[in-house]
């Protein structure tokens, strides 16, 4: 475990329905991340008690997701935050140079936010700043979307905590965060370190050092098709197979991270017919 004099807290922040998704995440975290970076580490729970390796598990209580995270950011003591969720399965190796230096200059420079997934979503204006031949982009707050997201972003914890209003559920604090921070437009900066879904770089980098990526392997409650190659992976370590069975089922029959089928879409529309009509 990192010393508490890092200043940086890689926060990686669940719920307890998704507890089934916690040994993947564990599996390919330590796999590919270089506990060389200078950060201490998180995972946060609502009242579920874990252990995993290299992580410090810590508790939010039951609530909206916006309220559960300002508890945790409150207990956490660093200034910043790289803020991940348990759904962000790593599928390549990191660079821990990189990370050393990003959270150096970012606490030189009192960056505010930095997001480190590519995405089409975001329009960016290049800068003579390069980290391992990643260019430190400026986010276009005015042609960009989603300036407020909970992709792997790296946040000034207080800057963080002043996007979560109360009782704000994540894709509300993702619409409404945004249209908040297009009023206020701070500076947000940009770097194309992680491919998100195999997302294109956007940025004008110099020939960058070991990009990393990452797939989201869940939508909704439920697993969606990027989970394939992990199984398959999972399939070849006879440790990990029943847990690759697990996996393959839920996928399959299309069940939640708590085992629960799929809640059925109800047409609002035939729901107020029906009503209307006495059925």
């Amino acid at each position: 475990m990192a010393l508490i004099e890092n200043n940086v807290a890689l926060l990686v922040h669940s719920c307890d329905r998704y507890e089934f998704l916690y040994k993947g995440f564990e599996i390919f975290f330590s796999k590919y991340w270089d506990f060389k970076i200078n950060c201490n580490y998180y995972f946060a729970t609502e009242e579920k008690i874990i252990t995993m390796n290299n992580f410090t598990n810590i508790q939010s209580g039951k609530g909206e997701w916006a309220d559960r995270l300002k508890i945790l950011l409150k207990e956490i003591k660093e200034q910043y935050i790289l803020y991940l969720q348990e759904d962000m399965w790593l599928n390549k190796r990191v660079n821990a140079n990189f990370f050393n230096q990003l959270f150096e200059l970012a606490k030189k420079n009192n960056w505010q936010q930095v997001k480190l997934h590519s995405s089409g979503v975001y329009k960016t204006i290049p800068t003579d700043c390069f980290i391992e031949g990643f260019n430190i982009a400026i986010i276009d707050n005015v042609k960009s979307d989603f300036l407020m997201s909970h992709q792997i972003t790296l946040w000034n914890k207080d800057f963080l905590l002043r996007q979560l209003k109360r009782n704000e559920h994540p894709w509300r604090n993702e619409r409404k965060g945004t249209k908040r921070l297009k009023k206020l437009n701070p500076e947000i900066l940009h770097v194309d370190y992680f491919a998100e879904n195999d997302q294109e770089e956007i940025n004008r980098n110099n020939n960058p050092i070991l990009r990393s990526g990452y797939q989201t392997i869940s939508l909704n409650g439920v697993l969606n098709n990027n989970i394939e190659s992990f199984i398959e992976e999972l399939n070849e370590n006879a440790k990990h197979h029943q847990y690759a069975l697990n996996l393959e089922y839920n996928y399959k029959n299309g069940l939640t991270h708590d085992g629960k089928p799929k809640p059925r879409k109800v047409d609002i529309f035939k729901r107020t017919k029906n009503w209307l009509q006495g059925k």
